[in-house]
């Protein structure tokens, strides 16, 4: 092994987050050419020529925290309409406030706070679904944090485009420049099946296999948003879903508190990754995802 690094971090613990691997002690993480190159015993790491060495003594070494699903650039909108019902929040009060307010500087802001929060708190990557996702590519980029940049679609108008056609067409160049950063993904994002129909989202899943590109989707986030997608359709999102053939290891289901025993083992079947967010769902009583019985399945 070399015996010169750009840098060696020593700690009382390190986690390497292997699901098996015990807290190791006494070690440290050697840093060659920006990545942790070895994790070595203190007694060998202190004999490494190093141009920076940080003690950092009674700490835990961990990797970065990973948030499932964000839309950062509301965090300037925090606290607007607490307790209130999912649709009356979004369509009596989140809605006609980005309507008035949110354009790029204001996603820009946003960000830049969203970000240094996500830092403080040990988040260095973010699956982020929200208007402008061109703006948080390039703050991403300049916060070194890596990020998953959500391709926004909705079937009407939003400050950030006039409708579908406009969606895709900013989507497509937006898909091109990521694949030239490093810390970037994309990501497509509808907003949910009760905003997306299935025109584009069958376009969505079209270009998902041309591009290999992962779907990331609010789905059954509240009992009403299941009824009212019955009462209009007459099948359940996730059977929607289903029949346009989004349900397989690609798609991100966000919330899914509203979820029956058939639906459990369909997603499992499918391999479908559930996103929990308990802090969202207790924040609009939206109810609880079913996790035992997922991991369970």
């Amino acid at each position: 092994m070399s015996t010169t690094a750009d840098m060696v971090v020593f700690a009382d613990y390190i986690l390497t987050g292997n699901a098996h691997d015990a807290p190791r002690r006494e070690h440290a993480l050697v840093i060659r050419d920006g990545k942790i190159s070895e994790i070595a015993t203190a007694a060998r790491a202190r004999d490494i020529v190093s141009h920076e060495v940080i003690e950092l003594g009674d700490h835990i070494v961990m990797p970065g925290l990973i948030n499932s699903h964000t839309q950062l650039a509301m965090a300037l909108l925090r606290g607007i309409a607490n307790d209130l019902p999912l649709m009356t929040w979004l369509h009596e009060h989140i809605w006609p406030t980005e309507k008035k307010w949110v354009d790029p500087d204001f996603v820009r802001d946003s960000l830049m706070l969203a970000f240094a929060e996500s830092i403080r708190g040990g988040v260095t990557c973010c699956n982020d679904m929200y208007f402008f996702p061109e703006v948080t590519a390039e703050v991403a980029v300049e916060a070194g944090v890596r990020c998953a940049v959500g391709l926004a679609m909705f079937d009407f108008p939003t400050n950030y485009g006039s409708g579908p056609e406009e969606y895709f067409d900013k989507a497509e160049r937006l898909i091109e420049s990521v694949r030239e950063q490093p810390l970037l993904t994309a990501l497509w994002a509808p907003h949910a099946p009760y905003t997306v129909s299935s025109k584009p989202l069958q376009r969505i899943m079209d270009m998902r296999d041309r591009d290999g590109i992962r779907v990331h989707m609010h789905i059954h986030e509240t009992a009403q948003e299941v009824e009212e997608f019955i009462a209009a359709h007459g099948v359940r999102p996730l059977q929607r879903l289903d029949e346009l053939v989004l349900l397989d290891s690609r798609l991100l289901a966000v919330h899914m508190t509203q979820l029956t025993d058939e639906e459990i083992k369909l997603l499992a079947a499918k391999k479908v990754s559930v996103v929990h967010c308990p802090e969202s769902n207790m924040k609009l009583a939206s109810g609880a995802c079913p996790v035992a019985k997922l991991l369970d399945a």
